[in-house]
């Protein structure tokens, strides 16, 4: 197959996720109890304090199950702050599967004998089946389904599947995953009038096209493939969320239609601008991580956004929020960032990530003052770790002021 930076989920633990928020990770958070006798500042200082406390005692727990002679699990380990769709981990890494006597030529996939196509004639399926899940059963073409009658879901991921083809008498079917199969082309779906959730990230898909049918479609999963543009969308008006992370996009273009849309993935392309949100006014999370932005803009009609993660990028201010007022969570961490500044009326933030800057002066910190509900602030790898004025905290003594 090929290789990415994404990991495939279990079928079934994602599925069951897919009917929460749609989040393969939510970040961990460091909650600390509310002291009300605590100054502002004091409260922030105590609350970045206990951040790198546990950053602190975490490494230290390394380091001691090391010499013990113990293994570390260094996932466990990690704190992953960021924000993707249940379908991608922009920083995680999917495994070639092995292919012995097979490879790469010019792009096709060469099969060794340990990845012949298994016959669908010799599986056995239930004509009265609701949900099915064939995966990584090196099945080579889609054929004999006709007899699903009954069928809402079928999940075909992680085979060796070519075309999109057969599924003209499945007019029953509401989620169809494709997940890292061989298709080139998007086709052949037009029967599929009741489909809702539509799944073929991990192929080798160009373009998007062959959609124009599917208007009840509220979920479309196309990571990591060799798209350039976004494109031939314009039917999807209930859409709700929309996952193109590391495909080859450059260029935010052709959303107006998707005024619904809830969650736009966009990890991991070439994305030199934010722009084109204008009919965007019911999104709540937006993820254009690891592009190649150097400015926040062109937000200001996402009025309703909660969750804006930005991380891996070239951002220099934080600025371009004065209309995203409802924002809990705000993830800027690895851009080239110097000051907190522009966010002082961000007053339901929770969240806020700024590890991997060029912070340096404790008195941005104020900036956070209004965000009463703050959760987590986590600076770390920032110049300002290296102030006089840090210290870890085990505890929080009633009444402290630094």
């Amino acid at each position: 197959m090929q290789t990415s930076n994404y990991q495939p989920q279990n079928y079934k633990t994602r599925h069951a996720m897919r009917e929460g928020a749609c989040a393969a990770y939510k970040p961990r958070s460091c909650i600390v109890n509310w002291l009300p006798l605590l100054s502002i500042r004091g409260w922030l200082l105590s609350l970045i304090g206990c951040v790198f406390f546990f950053r602190f005692r975490i490494l230290r727990g390394e380091k001691t199950m090391a010499d013990e002679g113990g293994e570390v699990d260094v996932q466990d380990m990690e704190v992953d702050r960021r924000r993707e769709s249940d379908e991608s981990a922009d920083d995680e890494v999917k495994e070639k599967r092995d292919v012995p006597d097979g490879g790469e030529r010019n792009g096709e996939e060469v099969l060794g004998d340990s990845e012949t196509p298994v016959d669908i004639e010799t599986i056995i399926l239930d004509p009265d089946a609701e949900d099915v899940d064939l995966n990584h059963l090196k099945i080579g073409k889609i054929q004999g389904f006709e007899v699903l009658k009954k069928v809402k879901t079928l999940c075909l991921r992680q085979n060796l599947i070519k075309l999109i083809e057969n599924l003209d008498q499945l007019v029953t079917l509401t989620e169809l995953d494709l997940y890292d199969n061989q298709i080139r082309k998007i086709q052949n779906l037009d029967n599929l009038s009741r489909l809702e959730i539509l799944d073929l990230s991990f192929n080798l898909l160009r373009h998007i096209e062959g959609l124009d049918n599917l208007t009840p479609l509220r979920r479309l999963y196309l990571v990591n493939n060799k798209i350039t543009r976004i494109e031939n969308v314009t039917s999807l008006t209930q859409l709700r969320l929309l996952e193109l992370g590391s495909n080859r996009l450059r260029v935010i273009e052709n959303l107006e239609s998707q005024r619904d849309l809830e969650s736009l993935f966009l990890g991991k392309n070439k994305i030199i601008k934010l722009q084109n949100f204008e009919t965007l006014t019911n999104l709540t999370v937006l993820s254009v991580q690891s592009n190649r932005l150097t400015k926040i803009e062109g937000l200001q009609s996402l009025v309703n956004l909660l969750e804006l993660y930005l991380s891996d990028n070239g951002i220099q201010v934080l600025e371009g929020l004065d209309n995203n007022i409802k924002l809990t969570t705000l993830d800027v961490a690895s851009n080239r960032i110097k000051r907190i500044e522009n966010i002082g009326h961000l007053t339901k933030l929770q969240e806020f990530w700024m590890n991997d800057n060029l912070v340096e002066n404790w008195a941005d910190i104020e900036e956070l003052s209004g965000a009463r509900g703050l959760q987590t602030v986590y600076l770390e790898r920032n110049p300002i770790q290296k102030d006089a004025q840090y210290r870890p905290f085990n505890s929080i003594p009633r009444g402290f002021n630094p």
